[in-house]
């Protein structure tokens, strides 16, 4: 009988989510303490899934609708949404190029599978949403990390100094998670040349596109109208969660450049989850009809983006956000690091914030495909990232708070 230790997997080294350890531990504090906070530190917003969601999803269930779909989704969901990408995203595609996912997050893990190999490198922002790392390295990809300018844009000058020959996808997030950044025409034109100069792929995650409060948003995708499909390089992921509050019903699409790079895609979601659940399907597709719902989403997140004033009246935030749900609050000008000022500002005052440190990690992966030593971007250390999907009194009411707490901080420190 052999006594040796099994071998390692490579998944067992990977660092976990930093949005989930941050909500595991606000839940333990609440039922500690027995208080309540209010969730700035998770993307969970206050409005529920549309009512004609609903009723469908209940229809869908109670009329028998729960057998497989096809790996693709279900016909009706995926002509409703090309023709929603051709209306309001502009896009040239058709229903033969989406494609229904079990969330936006497991579409993203299946694209980088069906447009690279192990050991090929990704391209990602130096602030990101803590999952998109986790993809790349459980795909077996090499995370490379691109520059951000001081409005947390890419830096184009950068960036075109990045990637070799082992470079194959550029993954671009606007709306941004965590910045709130919002990339307009002209900048992702400049990131679309550079990729089809460098011959990459890109991922255009578009989970937020209907929170865009200055300017409007600009779907990647779009520029490719032009473009012969065999020529096209934009592989865009969407969301249900955030446009119509359906977080928990996991569901999301895919909208592929050509119909090769869309079968290929295809084989991935054949192995990966068969079909996605039939009665969330239906629910999304009712969803679609929810016009007045989006309308009033939009409309209490920006009324609870307004509430962020007082912080940036105090230099608190890194940049004002344009869009999404999150903003980056800047503490590098107080005398200590994230973790302990997010520790602190639940304990006196139940507000939960997210540090930023595992928004941007930079990974040391080995020739042999091992991970080594974890660093993170300098920034991070002074900045936490606070989501202003909430109930906008809430919102309004815990950053006031955050703003007085962090006024009398260095105060605190020196009478300590």
């Amino acid at each position: 009988m052999t006594t040796e230790a099994l071998p390692t997997p490579r998944a067992a080294s990977l660092p976990p989510s930093s949005v989930h350890a941050v909500f595991r531990s606000v839940n333990a504090w609440e039922r500690r303490t027995g208080r309540k906070a209010a969730r700035l530190d998770v993307g969970e917003p206050h409005f529920p899934p549309p009512g004609a969601a609903v009723e469908a999803l209940a229809k869908a269930a109670r009329d028998g609708h729960t057998g497989y779909t096809s790996a693709e989704g279900m016909s009706t969901l995926r002509e409703a949404l090309a023709a929603k990408l051709v209306e309001n995203n502009a896009h040239d595609t058709g229903a033969d190029r989406v494609y229904i996912c079990a969330g936006a997050a497991q579409g993203l893990t299946a694209l980088i599978q069906s447009l690279a190999d192990p050991g090929d490198e990704i391209l990602l922002p130096a602030f990101h949403w803590p999952i998109h790392l986790q993809q790349s390295l459980l795909t077996g990809m090499r995370p490379v990390s691109y520059p951000l300018d001081d409005q947390f844009r890419p830096d184009l000058d950068a960036l075109r100094r990045l990637g070799g020959e082992r470079t194959r996808i550029l993954l671009v997030n606007s709306p941004s998670n965590p910045t709130g950044a919002v990339y307009d025409r002209q900048l992702l034109r400049e990131l679309w040349e550079l990729a089809e100069q460098r011959n990459w792929q890109i991922i255009s995650d578009e989970a937020y596109e209907d929170f865009v409060f200055e300017g409007a948003h600009v779907s990647l995708g779009s520029l490719e109208r032009n473009v012969p499909p065999a020529r096209r390089r934009v592989s865009t992921v969407f969301s249900f969660s955030k446009t119509y509050g359906m977080t928990g019903y996991r569901l999301g699409y895919v909208v592929t450049p050509d119909v090769a790079r869309g079968a290929t895609f295809q084989v991935v979601q054949e192995a990966s989850i068969l079909s996605s659940p039939t009665p969330v399907q239906h629910a999304g597709l009712a969803a679609l009809e929810s016009t007045a719902e989006v309308r009033s989403n939009r409309e209490s997140v920006r009324a609870a983006r307004e509430g962020l004033r007082a912080l940036d009246r105090e230099s608190l935030l890194a940049a004002f956000p344009s869009g999404g749900w999150f903003a980056l609050l800047d503490i590098s000008s107080l005398a200590t690091d994230a973790e302990t000022f997010a520790a602190a500002v639940l304990d006196e005052h139940a507000i939960a914030l997210a540090p930023a440190h595992g928004f941007a990690l930079r990974p040391t992966v080995r020739t042999d495909g091992s991970l080594g030593p974890m660093a993170s971007d300098p920034r991070a250390a002074g900045h936490l990232r606070l989501a202003f999907c909430g109930q906008p009194a809430t919102v309004h009411d815990a950053a006031k708070k955050v703003a007085s707490f962090a006024r009398t901080w260095s105060e605190r420190e020196h009478v300590r």
